[in-house]
């Protein structure tokens, strides 16, 4: 961004001093030396109805492509089909189905409730077509569900990870959706090399990979040279993933070390190059997540729109 800061940009942005129809239109239409338009997606902060109609609108007014999955596991099948009909032909994909919980917890009644909602999250992936099913590996932290632990990382919990995943993917048997796991700092995969290493492992062809580089940056190394690990993760993983979390990684000047998570355009994350890599993959959405109010997605979609268009990139409008 050679013209203004992405925090400078991201300020202005929220202040209403950024006009986007003056910026170049790489957003919409612009030609382009990579091959996808790029899916956006993200909460629309409306009720979930039982009308796929006012949702895929919702999401045409945020300009986004992609959405999250809008319903529960036990949804009438026939709604659960009215929205992947109505979501085809509207061209929005259904990136992610959620299946936050601890399958690997050392409590055995919330590691067979995890696994049973894995199961059940990963079957609603499966008969609503979406891109994945999505989970962190858990922990071994009997307190927090998704906390540190001195085993996590150990060849036990990876062991354990594997014997996990397998059995969700086997007791399911998707045909249509994968299983994948989100990154962490503290629990495998918690690196390229450990996804790589968990996919070549678990030998499942339904076993697949979500990317969330922010989750990666558990070191200043890899805080500093995160363009380079976002690289590193689509060299390696590229054909394997399904889905991508958007959000931004900060380091704050305080005693000892904190890295923390940010809305894109306020941290260090290269998204630049972030953009540049999801665009050589087709339909592989990225995915606004934590932040709290609509004006703070407003930005990031702003911030988003302007890298892209610094760069000759698109997103694609249904």
């Amino acid at each position: 961004m050679s013209t203004i800061s992405r925090r400078n940009f991201v300020k202005l942005s929220l202040a209403g001093s950024i006009n986007l129809s003056l910026l170049p239109r790489g957003i919409l239409a612009m030609s382009t030396n990579y091959e996808n338009p790029i899916r956006l997606g993200g909460p629309v902060f409306t009720a979930v109805s039982e009308d796929p109609l006012a949702w895929i609108k919702a999401h045409k007014d945020w300009g986004y492509s992609a959405a999250y999955c809008p319903l529960k596991a036990d949804a009438a099948p026939e709604l659960i089909r009215l929205y992947e009909s109505e979501a085809k032909k509207s061209n929005l994909i259904i990136a992610e189905v959620g299946a936050w919980s601890n399958p690997i917890s050392p409590d055995d009644r919330q590691r067979k409730d995890a696994f049973k909602h894995c199961c059940a999250q990963l079957d609603l992936a499966d008969r609503i077509g979406a891109n994945c099913c999505v989970n962190i590996a858990g922990s071994r932290n009997p307190e927090q569900w998704d906390g540190p632990h001195e085993d996590n990382l150990s060849q036990d919990t990876f062991d354990l990870i594997v014997e996990v995943t397998r059995k969700i993917i086997d007791t399911v048997k998707p045909s249509r959706t994968y299983f994948t796991l989100e990154p962490m700092p503290w629990i495998f995969p918690n690196s390229v090399e450990s996804y790589v290493r968990l996919l070549k492992t678990i030998d499942r062809e339904k076993f697949a990979v979500h990317v969330d580089p922010v989750n990666l940056m558990n070191s200043l190394n890899n805080y500093y040279n995160n363009s380079k690990i976002i690289k590193d993760t689509f060299e390696k993983l590229g054909p394997y993933i399904k889905s991508c979390h958007g959000k931004d990684t900060i380091l704050e000047s305080q005693l000892t070390t904190h890295i923390n998570e940010t809305q894109p355009g306020l941290g260090n994350l290269d998204y630049t190059v972030y953009l540049k890599e999801l665009s050589k993959l087709k339909d592989v959405p990225l995915m606004l997540e934590h932040m709290k109010e609509p004006e703070e997605y407003k930005a990031a979609i702003k911030y988003l729109q302007y890298v892209a268009s610094e760069n000759d990139l698109s997103f694609l409008q249904i």
